[in-house]
């Protein structure tokens, strides 16, 4: 893998009021942009992840995201840990005092890397996983004219009031653990840690992923050892303040909330002109398929296509799962 790179602007507004003096964002790109600058394609990066997750779960040589045909540029979130977040921010930025961040700061900053600094000035297609997904929505309604095609995958263009209380029981995890100190802890509040653990493992798959035993595939004996062994690690290796950042541009995602379309989510969709192709899976308890139908049919050239798993949210990661995401990229990356 390639190693992380950084794009830094000073004094970067931020959407809900503020100024960071200075902003980082990690990103890495993949591959060349070609002579008639065509094949650039923006991968953002999801809740807690980084552009090398990115590289592990959704791009290949075999993969409808192929580094030998496509400029692939990998970005990470602002809070992720590499880009600028409360875990790496000097004071009077540091920790529980790091300011909100909104999807449309962050698309904001990727679009000034992208423009400015890689020279790219047509898109060939958005896409992303979860916030990733996000992120793509926003980038399609926020610069309609840059982007030629998107593919939410498993994510959605606003956080619904049932995903919300899904990140309040998260939140109060983390900031009920004595430990925490409003954000200034001393060492990481691990109980608090271990909680949002096992509370995202509730929600991250199915309940017939559970009963069926599909956790069997991490080399799980049992559904305590897969939380245990899978969902523990993955979350004790974060900061806590840092899951709280990406957890409120979560909860706040919504593409309408601008001074453009203020508020007026159907003229937000409309606005899109993009080839799309939304993704949700049949079992994602925290982006069902009855908002990415909504989503599809108000986008001028939208489409809806269900993934059936019983991995939920997490198919993505299932390799039984990935011919269908990569057979709708690769209708999207042809057109």
């Amino acid at each position: 893998m390639s190693g992380d790179e950084f794009f830094e602007i000073q004094n970067f507004p931020t959407q809900r009021g503020g100024i960071l003096p200075t902003v980082r964002l990690a990103y890495r790109t993949l591959g060349t942009l070609n002579a008639a600058g065509d094949n650039a394609v923006l991968i953002p990066s999801w809740y807690s992840g980084t552009n090398h997750d990115v590289e592990t779960f959704m791009v290949g040589h075999d993969r409808a995201l192929n580094p030998d045909r496509y400029f692939l540029v990998l970005t990470d979130l602002l809070g992720s840990g590499a880009s600028s977040s409360p875990s790496n921010m000097p004071p009077p930025f540091d920790r529980g005092r790091f300011p909100h961040v909104t999807i449309h700061d962050n698309v904001r900053l990727q679009h000034r890397l992208v423009t400015e600094k890689l020279g790219v000035s047509r898109l060939r297609l958005v896409t992303g996983w979860s916030m990733g997904a996000a992120q793509a929505f926003a980038w399609a309604c926020q610069f309609p004219a840059m982007v030629h095609a998107a593919c939410p995958i498993a994510g959605s263009s606003r956080t619904a009031d049932y995903n919300k209380v899904f990140l309040l029981a998260l939140r109060r995890a983390l900031e009920l653990d004595p430990v925490f100190q409003n954000g200034f802890y001393d060492h990481p509040p691990t109980a608090g840690l271990c909680a949002f653990a096992a509370i995202y493992a509730g929600w991250g798959t199915s309940e017939p992923f559970y009963r069926t035993g599909a956790w069997s595939a991490f080399g799980s004996r049992s559904w305590m050892e897969h939380v245990a062994d899978f969902w523990e690690p993955f979350f004790m290796r974060c900061d806590a303040n840092n899951l709280l950042c990406q957890l409120w541009t979560w909860r706040e995602a919504d593409i309408s909330a601008n001074a453009t379309h203020r508020g007026d989510f159907d003229a937000a969709l409309r606005s899109i002109t993009a080839r799309t192709i939304v993704l949700p899976v049949d079992n994602d308890r925290y982006f069902p398929p009855v908002d990415s139908e909504y989503e599809a049919a108000r986008i001028p050239h939208g489409v809806c296509r269900i993934i059936p798993s019983i991995w939920g949210h997490m198919a993505p990661m299932n390799p039984a799962d990935v011919p269908l995401v990569d057979a709708a990229l690769n209708e999207l990356l042809a057109g």
